[in-house]
């Protein structure tokens, strides 16, 4: 269970002995064989991608799985930001996998268990088998486990914690340096690694990408609605310092107006907040102006969108991510 993790508070985290140590797993772990490392561009894939690279140099493979689920233009900007760090990220297209496996699917947790198994037994579980790999590496955190644990939201990346063994269920080992940090500590980590700022600094971003921002069926279609309601969001509030920010789609269709005629239109609802962890958090005091003049963009911009709504609920009851 999580209490067998013992915690790295941020006043314990020596970040140049962490590395260090972590470094030094990884290398006794894999030893002379291949891992293949999953990125996603997020904070914690991307710190342990450097740690991976590290610690192995080219026994690693870099992946970022295009699963038609991640933001606009999100793996050209993350191969191009490895690439300057001297890391070859190589792009799998897996739309159709994930797709077909989401069609249909409108529970929450069902959504999470499509895309971790998707990611883990369909296309890594291929990606490890034709590579002869037996380690994959990734960015699991305590937030991730404590949220999973107490039953909160299933994780797509915490097993051990629910009694899975990886070998078994995927046919790899799954390894997990960052799963004693919290996100504070692993920004620091990521900065002593040597990322770049428009990486340690990136807000989070969820495993299962926008499909934890469509609230029922996701399809290519609703993804592209969230998608392009994501960028007005992102583009507007990046310099609030905000914990994270996000818009979500939700399912009914509400009652708008179009040129004087009713129309039953699509509802964004926008979400940002105040936390250092992700474990509490509180909306965050927009002015007024701002919440409209996103309202406004997203109206003119996204299709099919009639109404705009800020979350003020607090974390707790609410939670960070609406799925």
């Amino acid at each position: 269970m999580a209490n067998t993790i013992t915690e790295i508070t941020p006043q314990q985290l020596d970040t140049e002995q962490f590395i260090s140590d972590k470094v030094k797993e990884i290398k006794d772990v894999v030893g002379d064989g291949t891992a293949i490392n999953a990125l996603s561009g997020g904070v914690d894939s991307s710190a342990v991608t450097l740690l991976g690279h590290r610690a192995l140099g080219t026994q690693l493979r870099t992946v970022f799985v295009e699963n038609g689920l991640m933001r606009e233009g999100e793996a050209e900007q993350v191969v191009g930001f490895f690439r300057e760090l001297g890391v070859e990220v190589e792009v799998v297209d897996a739309r159709e996998e994930f797709f077909a496996a989401l069609k249909g699917v409108t529970d929450p947790e069902e959504k999470r268990e499509a895309v971790t198994q998707t990611f883990y037994k369909d296309v890594f579980g291929r990606l490890v088998k034709d590579s002869g790999a037996r380690h994959l590496l990734q960015g699991t955190i305590l937030t991730d486990v404590d949220e999973t644990v107490a039953g909160i939201k299933r994780q797509h990346n915490v097993f051990a914690q629910l009694g899975i063994d990886p070998q078994e269920a995927f046919g790899y080992h799954i390894i997990e340096p960052l799963i004693q940090l919290r996100k504070d500590g692993v920004r620091r980590v990521g900065k002593a690694l040597g990322l770049q700022a428009e990486l340690f600094e990136r807000i989070p971003f969820p495993g299962p990408a926008l499909a934890a921002r469509v609230i029922g069926e996701v399809t290519s279609d609703r993804v592209e609605t969230v998608r392009k309601a994501t960028t007005i969001v992102e583009r507007t509030l990046k310099d609030t310092n905000a914990f994270q920010y996000m818009a979500i789609l939700h399912e009914d269709r509400v009652t708008g107006m179009c040129d004087g005629r009713r129309e039953f239109g699509q509802q964004i609802e926008l979400r940002c907040w105040d936390s250092v962890d992700a474990r509490t958090a509180t909306p965050t005091e927009l002015p007024f102006e701002t919440l409209r003049g996103m309202a406004d963009e997203i109206i003119s911009n996204v299709p099919g969108v009639v109404s705009v709504t800020y979350n003020i609920a607090t974390k707790p009851p609410s939670t960070i991510e609406a799925i």
